[in-house]
């Protein structure tokens, strides 16, 4: 079939499927895009021949439109994606950020930036950067080190091999993340005669790996050994929708259960065996068994720095680790014993097992005891009454207590994952999406427009500070084009709280955090705060917006957005600083090893004392 690699390769997309336990589904759903001369005559013709069922979505910043890709995806349990493309330079630049966030939350992210010339003969073109060193080199070659698969298609016929490369890692869920298919303009309109076996209906098989007989034998045998195992729920959880398994697991054996960003809310919260966050961003439930365990169960989780402590938060000197992983990179971590497995599989086939030993864990009341404590801590944070105003852990408490149980609470970056890891309470699968693999800011409004686009039926509210917000919401447009209504839970605290926050535990005074205007007297960041009207800004877009000063307001306004059929806002100003504290963690960040400042010195001693009681690997 003689077709230009665009028309190919939209023909191609269009007919990829995936399998998952016997359910065939379509895998491509649409085509994000912003055209400029590097893609509108090439894909973006492609797109208008039609021919195809691909949806066109039609985003407003490069980045952002890859943040709604990847939310769908995430949301969609990685097994549809949206793909994105972008004309050349800039454009294409705008999403490698993107890339990042995608490739570090293992999500499948298909980027179809338009490239410079092959041909080079009109060089250098409209925002080519001209490298001296190699003139083969372009903006694209920015993506390799943010991606999992890269290629640049110089000839129309290498279409083929890229195209079945990309999908064999976007269908991967060991190896998913972002694809780069870089695409030179003049090779996008060649034409090619491609065979029709390339364009034909393809179905990739995502079958659960099961844990081998040595890997089931292993795992039993080390938790048999253990008094006081703890299992940690991960995204493996999630995306392998292993969650019945794990909360069986954990009521056969009694082992408690923390949870983390990726893996939270699969359990309910108000299971007694699911003491709720664990790490830096954790509450103290989870953090003061992991102290105790003398074996961590990690079940599907990448063990980031968050999720350890900075591998401090496990401090039983004979604590060993068992990891269930899919991925083997991650399988490895901690020095653990790994079970190269999807998490169903060999949850199920370890629990089968271990059932024949008539094991169960020595936790007696520990578990109880420290989920109650934790559950009036929460209630306490829900129901802070301060005479400056509303708190931002009463706000919060106000949305997750006034909201549909089924809704989809989002968020991605600032102290708002900290206080919805802590104390958000989610009682239903697929309803806590938190994007903290990369905690970029700006994905939390186009996050929650692909979450809507996955899941149309739900109501999607999204935490985003002031901060995230002035970074990135030019999708707040596009939802409102696709009819897709978001409500968008803005939290003003007049700055940056979270590094802030930081920034003064380790000795430093607010410095460059606040959201201040010059000082024409001091010449420094120190002058007034400059309010925003954030509703005013919403509504200018067409969205519903509403002002919140107080906690009525912001109960009327939840029933009054309920009526709502376009995407909300809510600015709610918030006290400054009166986000959740952290319990009983910490987290190894650069603390300055020479200062002035008693306060930083003290803090580098604090820093050297608590590397002691890391574990090194």
């Amino acid at each position: 079939m003689k077709l230009t690699m665009s028309q190919a390769l939209v023909k191609f997309l269009d007919n990829q499927y995936i399998s998952f336990d016997g359910k065939e589904e379509k895998f491509v759903n649409g085509i994000f895009g912003i055209f400029g001369h590097g893609c509108v005559v090439g894909l973006g013709q492609a797109l208008e021949q039609g021919g195809h069922s691909l949806k066109f979505y039609q985003g407003h910043n490069e980045q952002g439109m890859a943040h709604a890709a990847i939310a769908y995806a995430k949301q969609k349990n990685r097994r549809s994606i949206i793909a994105c493309t972008s004309s050349i330079g800039p454009g294409a630049l705008n999403m490698v950020t993107a890339a990042g966030t995608a490739t570090a939350n293992r999500i499948p992210l298909l980027l179809l930036p338009g490239d410079t010339f092959a041909c080079r003969q009109p060089d250098p073109v409209l925002q080519q950067i001209e490298q001296p060193t190699s003139y083969s080199t372009t903006a694209n070659d920015a993506f390799k080190a943010v991606c999992r698969y890269w290629d640049r298609i110089v000839r129309p016929e290498q279409l083929m091999t890229a195209a079945l490369n990309a999908m064999r890692v976007l269908t991967d869920p060991a190896e998913t993340g972002a694809v780069c298919l870089a695409m030179p303009q003049d090779v996008e309109g060649e034409a090619f005669d491609y065979p029709e076996y390339f364009l034909q209906k393809r179905v990739w098989y995502m079958d659960r790996r099961p844990a081998t007989e040595r890997e089931v034998d292993v795992a039993v045998d080390m938790i048999k050994n253990a008094k006081k195992p703890l299992l940690v729920v991960g995204g493996g959880v999630t995306y392998s929708e292993s969650w019945n398994e794990a909360q069986a697991f954990a009521e056969k054996f009694n082992i408690p259960i923390g949870e983390t960003q990726a893996g939270k809310g699969q359990i309910p919260a108000s299971h007694p065996l699911n003491l709720g966050g664990i790490g830096v961003t954790g509450g103290a439930a989870a953090n003061e068994l992991a102290k105790q365990a003398d074996l961590v169960i990690c079940a599907g989780t990448r063990l980031t720095d968050f999720t350890t402590c900075s591998k401090w938060g496990f401090q039983n000197p004979d604590v060993k680790f068992l990891s269930i992983n899919v991925c083997s990179f991650d399988a490895f971590k901690m020095d653990s014993v790994a079970v190269i497995a999807d998490a169903k599989e060999a949850i199920s086939a370890i629990s089968a097992k271990l059932e024949t030993t008539g094991y169960r864990s020595a936790w007696t009341t520990e578990i109880s005891s420290a989920k109650e404590r934790f559950d009036a801590e929460i209630d306490r944070c829900y129901n802070i009454q301060l005479n400056e105003g509303l708190s931002q852990t009463r706000a919060l408490g106000i949305i997750n207590q006034n909201i549909a149980d089924d809704s989809i609470a989002m968020g991605s970056s600032g102290s708002l994952p900290g206080c919805m890891q802590r104390l958000w309470r989610a009682e239903k699968p697929k309803t806590y999406h938190m994007e903290y693999g990369f905690s970029c800011m700006g994905y939390e409004i186009c996050g929650a427009l692909g979450a809507k686009l996955a899941a149309p039926d739900k109501e999607v509210y999204t935490m985003v500070g002031d901060g995230s917000f002035l970074m990135l919401h030019s999708e707040l447009y596009t939802a409102i084009q696709e009819g897709a209504k978001i409500n968008v839970m803005l939290f003003d605290n007049t700055g940056w709280g979270c590094i802030e926050n930081l920034q003064n535990n380790q000795g430093t005074d607010t410095f460059g955090t606040r959201f201040f205007a010059r000082n024409p007297e001091t010449g420094m960041l120190d002058g007034e705060i400059k309010a925003i009207d954030f509703a005013k800004i919403a509504e200018g877009y067409g969205c519903k917006g509403y002002t919140v000063t107080n906690e009525q307001e912001l109960i009327d306004a939840l029933e009054d957005s309920k009526k709502q059929t376009i995407p909300t806002l809510f600015d709610i100003k918030v006290v400054h600083g009166s986000m959740s504290d952290g319990y009983d963690s910490w987290w190894r960040v650069g603390v300055a090893e020479v200062s002035t400042s008693e306060r930083v010195q003290a803090a580098y001693e604090d820093m050297a004392q608590n590397i002691k009681k890391a574990r090194l690997y």
